[in-house]
Formats: C-alpha cells, sequence, structure tokens
C-alpha cells in the first residue's frame, strides 16, 4: 500500500500533522517508536486546555487523526530511501511506502544521515541538531518536510502543535495546487 503521506512521529507536531493530511482525505500513516517527550510532560501551557497530562495530550491527537482516517504504526523508522515515486521508508516491522513524509521526530534527528538531509546546529536549549528547513517546513530532499522541535521551532508543545499544522497546510497546498483552509462551523 502506498500512502501519500508518512508522518514520522506521533507528538504534538506530527499528530497535528497527521490530523490535516488525514481530514483533507489524503491517505495518511503515522509512524511513531514511542519515545517521544511529551510522553513525561505535565502542561498547564497549552491553549484551550486547563491542564492535561502529555501522554493523554498525544493520545487525544492520535485519536482525532485517526477519526479522520489516518493509521498508527507502532515502529521506529531505521532508513528512508528515495524510490522513484515517492520513499521506502525502513521500519523494524517493515517497509512502507509513501509519496511524501513529515518528520516530526522532536530531539532525534538520526535519520538526516539516512535520507540525505541536511541538518544545522539547534537553537533551542538540549537541541543539539536540527533539520534545516524553509519557512513551508521543506527539506532539502524534494517530498520530505520536517515540523516541530527537530524543525528547529520552541519545545512547547502548542508550538510544535502549530508548527506541525502549518507544515500539513503547506504540504496539502502543493498536493492540490491551490491553497488549502480547513475550517468547521457550529452545528
Amino acid at each position: 500500500m502506498v500512502y501519500e503521506v508518512a508522518v514520522i512521529g506521533a507528538g504534538p507536531a506530527g499528530g497535528s500533522a497527521a490530523l490535516f493530511t488525514a481530514k483533507a482525505g489524503k491517505k495518511t500513516v503515522i509512524l511513531d517508536s514511542n519515545q517521544g517527550v511529551t510522553k513525561r510532560a505535565w502542561l498547564e501551557n497549552h491553549y484551550g486546555v486547563a491542564e492535561i497530562s502529555g501522554p493523554d495530550l498525544v493520545e487525544t491527537g492520535i485519536a482525532q487523526a485517526k477519526k479522520f482516517g489516518a493509521e498508527l504504526i507502532e515502529t521506529k523508522v531505521t532508513a528512508i530511501n528515495k524510490t522513484t515515486e515517492g520513499f521506502k521508508i525502513v521500519t523494524e516491522q517493515g517497509e512502507v511506502e509513501a509519496k511524501n513524509i513529515i518528520i516530526a521526530t522532536g530531539f532525534l534527528t538520526d535519520l538526516a544521515a539516512a535520507a540525505g538531509l541536511q541538518t544545522k546546529e539547534g537553537t533551542e536549549p538540549r537541541v543539539k541538531t536540527i533539520f534545516a528547513v524553509d519557512a513551508a517546513g521543506k527539506t532539502n530532499v524534494e517530498g520530505i518536510w520536517a515540523a516541530g522541535t527537530c524543525a528547529g521551532v520552541s519545545v512547547h508543545t502548542i508550538i510544535t502543535s502549530g508548527d506541525g499544522a502549518k507544515v500539513a497546510i503547506n504540504l496539502i497546498s502543493e498536493l492540490n495546487g491551490e491553497r488549502y483552509v480547513d475550517h468547521d462551523v457550529l452545528k
């Protein structure tokens, strides 16, 4: 099966990206190794939420993405290989094919060398390396985007969530050939 979008990482950035791509009707898979730092967090600074544990925030985000058809595979990605039609993503449980990738791996940038992604020095405390991305979230490899902490934004969940949404909207817009907007109205 070939997915239109593979999101690597299911934390706030990845979950938010997958929510938008799935809701836009793009066949989406989330690949997550369950190593995210959000799963150890307690949050009282995430707008619109009085307080929530990191595990609950992540679980809710994944459930939202699944509601719109995203699939979750709990596995570690070990390599990304370019193909003529997109990418072959090698995981501990086998291979997944996707036309586009959004990497949202937080502090982890070890996929960079395997995928030919350019990196640069991080600016956040304890974030040594990030993927080099443009303002839209594109990396130097056509079809691979990055969002969240691994793309150089603040580690705060509200910011990484927003960045995941931004990158997904930019990818969806590119795929659709026109600016994508997702606004629901009160029922």
